[in-house]
């Protein structure tokens, strides 16, 4: 099977280097019963690479079990993995059954494991060595075969030397590790996701796929996403929904991106000033840029009129000064925007890199000042 076929099976959208390398690593481990931690940040697709894994296996025929770590509480993790007996505590009305069971002969994948209480690790630890457990209130050992992929968002290294994890732990379970790079460092990929997710909400909802500018694409390359795929899966199903003309425009998905000027440094890919608003940060950078452009610098110089004029120190005395009319930012910012579109011949993502802002910055700038 080739790599594209093996994606194309388990659903894994990507054509960057990155990702096809991915693929290469889990094709190569899936056939055998390694223990597995994916790395990466939420929204990435640690669960879909986690299917591949059970997909491409001898275990595919048999069950494949996702817990979620993080969304069981801590006092009954322990029984949601390995079961119980009835009356081992309050609220144990029958004999259940837990996870390693019912994962018995196929893959358990253990997601958020980086939040898995410091007593439970003890018991997995031991259930993954032994591949034995005891249901909590019984006295009979349980044995079972599976196969653990583990996923986690936080980085295990740091959590095992704060303590916060068992190093035999972290060992058991990264005999291989795959680390999924976030959407932000595989802007490759953006688009052919974004035609993926769009052609299978039209074809699950049973309406026409919508035209999409080519502005569309330049702005989702842009913007940071910071909650990954699942981010991005989310707003253009929002924005396909909500669409009522046929054309997706990039007017469409600035209502959805609300958090696209305060989302930090990686979404903006802009130097981020603390104390600042984010408004005094675009004229202060609309203005830097501004500065920084040698046509600009003498069109704003020959704009300034020299004037004398008294000024008096605190302490009385009076110097000389030349000073220079004062004009308001928003005229220089507004000035500044108009020059770089004419330049530019309306070219907007241009214009917006020649001022050092994001596209989101300039259209909003635009309808703020009016400029036609």
């Amino acid at each position: 099977m080739t790599i594209e076929e093996f994606q194309k099976n388990f659903g894994i959208t990507g054509k960057s280097k990155q990702i096809k390398d991915l693929v290469d690593i889990t094709m190569q481990i899936a056939g055998s019963d390694i223990s597995v931690l994916i790395n990466g940040e939420s929204g990435t697709g640690k669960e879909v690479f986690a299917r591949a894994i059970h997909g491409f296996s001898g275990r595919s025929s048999k069950k494949l079990v996702g817990v979620n770590c993080g969304a069981i509480p801590e006092g009954l993790l322990e029984s949601e993995l390995f079961g119980h007996k009835k009356g081992s505590f309050t609220g144990a009305l029958d004999d259940r059954k837990g996870y390693f069971e019912i994962a018995d002969g196929g893959t358990l994948f253990l997601d958020e494991i980086a939040e898995m209480p410091l007593t439970t690790q003890v018991k997995l630890l031991r259930a993954l060595e032994t591949k034995e457990f005891m249901r909590i209130g019984s006295e009979t050992v349980t044995k079972v075969d599976i196969r653990i992929v583990a996923a986690s968002n936080k980085d295990l290294q740091r959590e095992v030397e704060a303590k916060r994890f068992r190093s035999d732990l972290y060992f058991r379970l990264k005999a291989v590790t795959l680390t999924i790079p976030p959407l932000r460092e595989r802007k490759e990929d953006i688009n052919e996701l974004a035609n993926h997710f769009i052609s299978s909400y039209c074809r699950e909802n049973n309406i026409p796929v919508p035209v999409i500018t080519i502005e569309v694409f330049d702005f989702l390359s842009e913007y940071g996403w910071p909650g990954n795929i699942r981010e991005l899966k989310n707003v253009l199903e929002t924005a396909v929904a909500l669409n009522r003309d046929g054309v997706l425009t990039v007017d469409a998905f600035m209502p959805l991106l609300s958090n696209f000027k305060d989302s930090g440094e990686e979404a903006r890919n802009l130097p981020i000033h603390l104390n600042k608003s984010p408004e005094a940060l675009d004229r202060e950078m609309i203005y830097r840029a501004l500065i920084e452009i040698k046509k600009d610098l003498i069109e704003l110089k020959g704009a300034f009129t020299p004037k004398s004029n008294k000024f008096e120190s605190q302490n009385g005395n009076e110097d000389d000064f030349h000073i220079t009319e004062v004009i308001p930012l928003e005229k220089v910012e507004k000035e500044a925007i108009i020059k770089a579109l004419k330049y530019t011949k309306n070219n907007k993502r241009k214009a917006a890199g020649l001022l050092n802002i994001s596209e989101r910055t300039l259209y909003r700038k635009i309808e703020e000042y009016g400029i036609d």
